[in-house]
């Protein structure tokens, strides 16, 4: 029975949301923050020349490449570096999605420590372990290269710093002659370490009074939606694609648990990997179709309200389907590779 709008299910749904949307706007903040104190500061040259071997050939701006290292810290924190720069004028829409997309290997690189390496490969044993985060991370990084790519053939290379709206030439350092006297310096004193600080606190709060309602009323939306349908009934594709594959019928509930939860999923495996059921190939295989499955429930729970919420629907929307469409593609192309590919392994 589906449940009804109540008092107790308002407060369920806040309950989740609140914290979420709290954390989310927490990095947003301070990833805004961020970029902007590397400019006043004049950091900004520094940070890049670490990602301008990635930012260059896609032709885009140096600030791009603050949000792309960025990323491989906080995804978050780098998605509003983004959005602070495209809404400055910085970076167009498709100058966007292209470093949404080069991002995608120092999103995956964040989890390698914190996830991958002390969770999924203990669990999983180092063979099986070790090839599946491999091919995570081949995939992830074909992806970033995608981007790159796209850049390259897509993008005009960067004509240089846009200029601030409404800046008189005069402005930038510029002298003027009075009348009787010598020529005085326009230049302003530098700001202070506090302002500079200040003016990025402000600048990180703004945007996340700017992002945080839309933010909330989409993931709330959302959650209610999951307590009237749940998409963990998306699962049921776990069975068309393991026969498709050759894959043994194990596999089908591996899957559907691996798409739920990774690390419920590896524990699931795991003996099956050890008895003999699996082999490596299939162990892997198994677990990147889990990924597949995985994010026809995670664009619906997560990827959507986040994305809505810092870009808006419109521009929102076509990330989504970006990001989405790549990962399919590239996944199940790595399955394919995996499964049929003669690679060093059983």
């Amino acid at each position: 029975m589906a449940p009804s709008l109540s008092a107790g299910l308002l407060v369920d749904v806040l309950a989740t949301v609140l914290p979420r949307v709290a954390k989310i706007g927490l990095f947003i903040g301070l990833g805004v923050a961020l970029a902007d104190l590397l400019v006043s500061f004049g950091l900004l040259e520094k940070v890049t020349g670490l990602s301008r071997r990635l930012t260059g050939p896609a032709n885009l701006p140096d600030e791009a490449g603050t949000a792309i290292v960025t990323t491989a810290a906080s995804t978050t924190a780098g998605y509003g570096m983004l959005a602070e720069y495209r809404d400055e004028g910085r970076m167009d829409d498709r100058a966007t999605l292209v470093a949404v997309t080069i991002n995608t290997f120092f999103g995956f690189v964040q989890h390698v420590p914190t996830f991958y390496a002390p969770v999924l490969v203990p669990i999983l044993g180092l063979r099986v372990g070790l090839a599946y985060v491999a091919a995570r991370a081949l995939v992830a990084l074909v992806i970033t290269l995608t981007g790159v790519a796209a850049g390259a053939l897509l993008l005009d290379a960067p004509t240089g710093p846009p200029a601030t709206a409404g800046a008189d030439p005069t402005d930038a350092g510029e002298t003027v002659e009075p009348d009787g006297g010598d020529p005085v310096a326009t230049t302003e004193p530098p700001e202070s370490t506090r302002a500079r600080l200040l003016g990025a606190a402000r600048t990180g709060a703004e945007k996340v009074r700017d992002v945080l309602p839309r933010l909330a009323l989409v993931y709330a939306l959302v959650v209610l939606a999951t307590r009237f349908y749940d998409p963990a009934n998306l699962t049921s594709l776990a069975g068309p694609l393991s026969t498709a594959t050759g894959l043994p019928g194990a596999a089908v509930p591996v899957i559907a648990v691996f798409a739920l939860d990774t690390t419920n999923g590896a524990l699931v495996l795991a003996p099956l990997v050890r008895d003999g059921t699996f082999g490596a190939r299939a162990a892997v295989a198994t677990m990147l179709i889990g990924g597949i499955v995985s994010f026809a429930v995670s664009t619906f729970k997560r990827s959507i309200p986040f994305q809505y919420g810092i870009w808006g629907a419109e521009f929102g929307s076509k990330v989504v389907v970006v990001n989405t469409a790549l990962k399919l593609v590239w996944i199940a192309l790595a399955v394919t590779v995996v499964l049929y590919a003669p690679l060093p392994i059983p």
